[in-house]
């Protein structure tokens, strides 16, 4: 695994571990916001539903439950979906590599 992908790998498994609350709260300081519009993150990434679903793990019916608002995703998925938003190429290369 390249160094960017490990680097990536290792901070997505923080804040999950944050999000989860099994982290110390005292090293970290990070903003996982409370609300995240994830068809705008999918609409600056020009992909369809099933593109957006396929590339980054998700299932394409809970894809469409945050978009029309039925659910909103959890901290975890909060985070990743951030991470996603500010860079796209990273989280897709360091997936590819996995």
């Amino acid at each position: 695994m390249s160094k960017v992908a490990d680097s990536i790998r290792r901070g997505l498994e923080e804040a999950v571990a944050y999000a989860r609350g099994e982290a110390d709260a005292n090293a970290y300081r990070v903003h996982v916001p409370a609300d995240i519009d994830v068809k705008a993150i999918r609409a600056r990434l020009g992909m369809t539903q099933e593109e957006f679903a396929g590339r980054f793990g998700f299932s394409v019916n809970t894809l469409r439950h945050w978009e029309q608002g039925v659910r909103q995703p959890e901290g975890p998925a909060r985070a990743y979906l951030l991470v996603i938003d500010r860079a796209p190429k990273a989280v897709q290369k360091a997936l590819h590599a996995a």
